[in-house]
């Protein structure tokens, strides 16, 4: 399984504004800036002694702004100057205009056997051509737009050197809030980033420029980092997973109804039915077109099948929402959406149910076309709902075009479950799920061997197993995505990112969720 790129316990994600507020907060407890500072710097030093080996004959550039990552640029600097390191500093300012906390530490690493130098693009290319490490410490967390002038030269010239360059807290040119880049843009091998993880090194492309990120803690209280956005991963799994009582009988275990497919699109239920009985669901019935009926029935003999009243295109009619409301009566929780087409009489009876189900729905796919326009008649309904969109899904379901949700994906998820009153799953990297409160939770699991169709059918299933099993709708949906994820790793590991199929998932998933879990829990 491929590992974690995040060292430690799981924590808050916090915005750059949070992180401010965090800084701000430790000053008035009494914790001093310049003691925060020069931990940080400290940190960063050792931590460029451990890439580079030691520090004996090695030379190491760090680029500088003029602001608190510069400062903490000036503390490793001196630090791995004192060391022993050939330490040069590349100011994109003028040192007059150097203040606060990152003056004082430019003042305190003066004496130290650090070279400073004002940024000209030869005196660069000639450290660059010598170094054997680059540290980026121009700009911050609290960074929005494009680099321009001289930190836009420098950072495209420290990328074409081919020297691994350390970021500190977050690549500069990446917008530390959204992970958006606009223009050049430093391209780590690695990121160190202080106090907490910054959402801007979890979203795309910003991930892609941080590289490896290590968090690393200077000292500031886990009770002054307050935010609404966690990363979640393998780790969490067990202390949310249900045990399976010895007297567990398929009923209790969890009862799912799948109401999915179309003559078109007939693999869509049968991927769903058995995502949510491979990740425990102790009873499954689909519903089905009639049309699918005798098809679909076969190639999921764990399940019961119940033909519905259909169109003459070989998709659900209106008529079939009475029966399908009746059917959902008997059941836990309603998988519903995949593969149903975006036939205007089938969109009318997938309203219909919605409205008339009393039951915890997962809606995904063409269900979520339904709401198309008015996604706020969800709130309506009289229960829980869980939507799974990807993007372009989203972008019908909320009005605005695909770019933008993808610009700003926490922002739109948590958009779409205020105005829906629903738990939102956006799919993608990463994957987000939020609830109406704005709590949110970014998934640290999955990749691109799940750029695959019929993948979200299973785990459309693997959620409402879950939910059927007794989860409450947000951590079911942040649990199925994390172990779906999981899934996609371990097959990645197995037979690479190309080639695994949506089908190859259901055979991993009880080997994800027996490991998860730990001897003894089923779901």
């Amino acid at each position: 399984m491929t590992p974690s790129p995040y060292n430690g316990r799981v924590q808050n994600v916090l915005t750059p504004s949070q992180m401010a507020a965090a800084d701000r907060a430790a000053a008035e407890s009494g914790i001093p800036s310049t003691d925060l500072m020069d931990r940080a710097g400290r940190t960063v030093g050792r931590e460029a002694v451990a890439l580079l080996g030691g520090t004996y004959g090695h030379r190491v550039t760090v680029l500088c702004g003029k602001g608190n990552n510069a400062g903490d640029g000036f503390v490793a600097a001196g630090y791995l100057a004192r060391r022993g390191a050939a330490c040069n500093v590349i100011l994109m300012a003028e040192p007059g205009e150097l203040k606060g906390d990152a003056g004082d530490a430019f003042a305190r690493m003066q004496g130290s056997g650090v070279s400073v130098h004002r940024y000209e693009p030869s005196r660069l290319g000639r450290e660059l051509g010598r170094s054997d490490l680059v540290i980026d410490a121009m700009l911050g967390t609290g960074f929005k737009g494009a680099l321009s002038g001289a930190m836009a030269a420098a950072a495209g010239a420290a990328n074409a050197s081919g020297v691994e360059i350390l970021a500190i807290d977050i690549p500069s040119g990446v917008d530390g809030e959204t992970g958006r880049v606009q223009g050049e843009a430093i391209v780590a091998a690695r990121t160190l980033t202080l106090a907490a993880l910054k959402t801007g090194l979890l979203l795309q492309p910003g991930a892609r420029h941080a590289g490896e990120v290590t968090v690393e803690d200077i000292g500031i209280p886990d009770e002054l980092m307050q935010s609404e956005l966690f990363l979640a991963g393998s780790d969490d799994l067990s202390g949310v997973l249900p045990a399976r009582l010895p007297t567990a009988h398929k009923r209790s275990v969890g009862k799912v109804l799948v109401v999915a497919g179309s003559v078109s699109m007939s693999g869509a239920v049968v991927l769903t039915a058995t995502g949510a009985l491979r990740a425990g669901a102790g009873l499954v019935r689909m519903a089905v077109p009639e049309c699918i009926r005798n098809s679909v029935g076969p190639q999921v003999i764990e399940a019961l099948t119940a033909g519905m009243p259909d169109t003459a295109r070989g998709a659900f009619s209106f008529d079939a929402a009475g029966p399908v409301v009746e059917l959902a009566g008997q059941m836990q929780v309603v998988a519903m959406g995949p593969g149903v087409g975006k036939d205007v009489e089938t969109m009318n009876f997938v309203t219909e149910v919605l409205h008339g189900v009393d039951r915890p729905v997962v809606l995904d796919a063409d269900g979520i076309s339904a709401f198309q326009g008015h996604p706020e008649s969800l709130r309506e309904r009289p229960a829980p709902t869980i939507l799974t969109p990807h993007s372009g899904e989203l972008a019908r379901l909320l009005g605005r075009p695909v770019e933008q949700i993808d610009s700003d994906r926490i922002s739109s998820v948590r958009e779409a479950a205020r105005r829906t009153g629903a738990v939102v799953l956006l799919k993608g990297f990463r994957t987000l799920v939020a609830r109406p409160d704005g709590q949110t939770v970014m998934v640290d699991a999955g990749g691109p061997v799940l750029a695959t169709g019929g993948s979200g059918d299973v785990l459309t299933g693997v959620i409402a197993a879950l939910a059927a099993a007794g989860m409450d709708p947000f951590t079911a949906a942040w649990a199925g995505a994390c172990l779906h994820g999981l899934a996609g790793e371990m097959l990645a590991g197995w037979m690479g990112e190309r080639g695994v199929v949506a089908g190859d998932l259901l055979n991993a998933l009880p080997m994800v969720i027996f490991k998860a879990a730990g001897r003894g829990s089923s779901s």
